[in-house]
């Protein structure tokens, strides 16, 4: 990748537009050729909080937007400070970022890409955003990664799973905090093994979009590897509320596991489905019927409710975990709140302090500088244990969690418990291998927008 701070495409006395049509707000003059996108001149920096306010990931968006107020009201000096107490890098102090106390705006990606690019590109020409983030669909986060290294700023990935983001789709202004689809499957694979056996007969239901179609592939290569037979694949439409007519095929082909690639409010409804329709009171070659949940969270545990005992998923993190940083941001976030944080709402806060941290330790806001300093930048004390940003394909690794559904909640938010802390090493991968995209994916060249 180059680390080119900026790309000089001539003295322009206009705005510069890139290839995509995106006009860019920045006026570049022969004195200030070195300049780049929404360059902060005043003593406030902007910050574009994209996230979905409708549809179908929702909840999950709203729990984001509270987590960056927070990381903001952190940056600027009040609260308690939350993790910047605890994060291994102390650069962060309180004061803004780089001096400059931090702003921001929103937008609502509806869950759909086409409006995700239009209110990122607002927040970008309009707003003057220097770094962009948010997000709970990969599908909106690809496409919005694409939009912000064609306009040179960054953009810290919210909740997004699959391998396509720091995959094939990979770009060098793109850095995603979150794990993925492959991570899941690796991490999931022996503990259903050891749970139900290596002779399952599974049908897959899977949301029509990247995320879905990356996290089938990584479940069915992860369990076909350990014996598992695949029954049937079918595809979902994002936008499907009743599942009944999809639930009802899995009767007659012989699977005896459901694997309901399906997140937010599509996996609360086809759980829903699948239970009313008695899947998990039968019985199937032998063995009990049984579903898997490939990716978890809390707010989802809490909308299936009772129907999520004992079924098994994967999870970035949760809030019962004990670790410093951990228990600083649910503080933090429950004292603000009155509630525990989603791994949605801690990812999102923690990628906002990734950024702010970069550029304090780059000394600017300059795009590429800030790509540089998150590049392999190893850290800790955020809530995952030891982390590091890879330089390749700027994704992080770091440990994952397998979950249940409780048996005996405690309280509404009591839903889940982590069974296995997957070590990093098991789900760490080569930036080539075939589900990112193999040889052909690069992340091409930093842009600066200049």
């Amino acid at each position: 990748m180059s680390k080119s701070n900026f790309t000089r495409r001539g003295l322009l006395k206009t705005s510069a537009v890139t290839g995509a049509g995106l006009a860019l707000p920045t006026i570049f003059t022969a004195q200030s050729a070195h300049a780049f996108t929404n360059e902060p001149t005043g003593g406030t920096v902007t910050l574009g909080f994209n996230v979905p306010q409708t549809g179908p990931y929702a909840d999950e968006g709203a729990d984001e937007l509270r987590a960056y107020q927070l990381a903001v009201e952190h940056l600027n000096g009040g609260g308690d400070g939350g993790m910047m107490n605890t994060f291994s890098s102390k650069a962060l102090q309180g004061n803004g970022i780089l001096g400059k106390k931090v702003e921001f705006v929103t937008g609502d990606t509806q869950t759909k890409s086409d409006a995700a690019r239009a209110s990122a590109k607002s927040m970008i020409e309009k707003d003057g955003a220097i770094m962009i983030t948010g997000g709970s669909s990969s599908g909106v986060a690809v496409a919005v990664q694409a939009l912000c290294q064609e306009a040179g700023v960054i953009f810290m990935a919210g909740l997004t799973h699959s391998n396509d983001t720091t995959g094939k789709d990979r770009k060098a202004n793109g850095f995603r905090h979150f794990f993925n689809s492959y991570m899941s499957g690796a991490a999931l694979a022996p503990v259903l093994a050891n749970a139900y056996g290596k002779d399952r007969k599974a049908y897959h239901l899977t949301a029509d979009y990247n995320w879905g179609y990356t996290t089938e592939e990584a479940v069915k290569a992860s369990t076909e590897a350990m014996g598992w037979e695949t029954v049937a694949t079918v595809k979902t439409p994002l936008t499907q509320t009743d599942f009944s007519s999809y639930i009802a095929p899995v009767l007659q082909s012989g699977a005896d596991t459901l694997v309901l690639n399906h997140y937010g409010g599509n996996m609360v409804n086809s759980l829903t489905n699948a239970v009313q329709f008695g899947l998990r009171d039968k019985q199937v070659n032998g063995k009990d019927f049984q579903i898997i949940v490939p990716l978890y969270s809390r707010l989802m545990a809490k909308g299936a409710g009772a129907n999520v005992k004992g079924i098994f998923g994967s999870a970035n993190w949760h809030w019962s975990l004990t670790d410093e940083g951990s228990k600083a941001f649910v503080k933090s976030f429950g004292t603000k709140y009155g509630f525990p944080p989603s791994q949605a709402a801690h990812t999102t806060y923690v990628q906002t302090l990734l950024y702010a941290d970069a550029c304090e330790r780059a000394g600017s806001f300059a795009p590429c500088a800030v790509a540089e300093a998150l590049e392999d930048f190893e850290f800790d004390g955020l809530g995952n244990g030891k982390t590091l940003y890879r330089g390749a394909d700027h994704q992080c690794f770091k440990d994952v969690l397998v979950v249940k559904g409780k048996e005996n909640p405690t309280s509404e938010f009591d839903l889940l418990e982590i069974v296995e802390v997957t070590p990093v090493e098991q789900v760490t991968y080569a930036p080539d291998h075939p589900q990112m995209g193999g040889a052909e994916a690069t992340l091409g060249s930093c842009n600066n927008g200049a």
